[in-house]
């Protein structure tokens, strides 16, 4: 089963290049994690970075592939006193902070496996995307949260041809037990219609939205606590 390493990190402002570099050029995390247990351990997938006006500056969050949890306890060990310690201490003092959580897909997310063989582990030149993560805290049984996002939010998006609508769930998340605060589950959803992003941020949504038996009005009886995060893949980001 493959496991996500989901890292945020408090990057300071004059060594950002730098950082980036460091997950980037020969060397960095993305070429580390592709000669890992014999090339078939772990893949980064995503960097991005959190949108300059949108949240905190300076912040990334990189996504990680792992083949299993065997594989996680080898890659703790080895940043804790192995191969990977130099690097470690190194990225260490070009950020603030790191905070980790390691994040299972829920039973319906549309990502579940990764092929870490079909990965690219060099740097891919593309546009950049941009992607909203929303993270929950419910106040119903966690289950019963992920499964109205699978049964009634998951469903709305998906009605919509690809590309047409605001938004495109490409994972879905929930922290592995003992690794993270619970409940909480995450959305991973691209962006793809950058007029209806504008118009989200600028308008009321309208009270028909928010009626009873709308997703909005459903949605309240689940949580009322969450977080969005605008984040901006980079121009080398393996996926994107």
């Amino acid at each position: 089963m493959t496991l996500f390493l989901h890292e945020v990190h408090e990057v300071r402002g004059a060594g950002e290049d730098d950082f980036e570099a460091a997950y980037r050029d020969p060397g960095g995390w993305m070429e580390l994690m592709a000669g890992l247990e014999g090339g078939n351990g772990a893949r980064l997938l995503w960097y991005a970075n959190h949108a300059h006006g949108s949240g905190p500056s300076y912040h990334v969050v990189t996504i990680t592939a792992l083949a299993d949890g065997a594989t996680w306890e080898r890659l703790a060990r080895s940043v804790q006193r192995g191969d990977l310690a130099a690097w470690a201490e190194r990225v260490d003092r070009l950020r603030h902070d790191v905070t980790a959580k390691l994040l299972l897909p829920v039973h319906w997310s549309p990502l579940q496996e990764v092929d870490l063989g079909a990965v690219p582990v060099t740097p891919q030149d593309h546009a950049l995307s941009l992607f909203m993560e929303d993270t929950g805290w419910p106040d119903a049984p966690l289950d019963d949260y992920i499964d109205f996002w699978g049964d009634v939010y998951y469903p709305l998006l998906a009605r919509q041809p690809v590309g047409t609508g605001l938004l495109e769930i490409q994972a879905c998340f929930q922290p592995a037990h003992g690794t993270h605060r619970r409940p909480e589950a995450i959305l991973f959803q691209k962006i793809h219609r950058y007029d209806r992003l504008l118009e989200l941020l600028t308008t009321e949504t309208p009270p028909e939205r928010r009626a009873a038996g709308t997703y909005m009005a459903e949605a309240l009886t689940f949580r009322d606590q969450w977080e969005s995060r605008l984040l901006r893949t980079s121009s080398w980001s393996p996926w994107f």
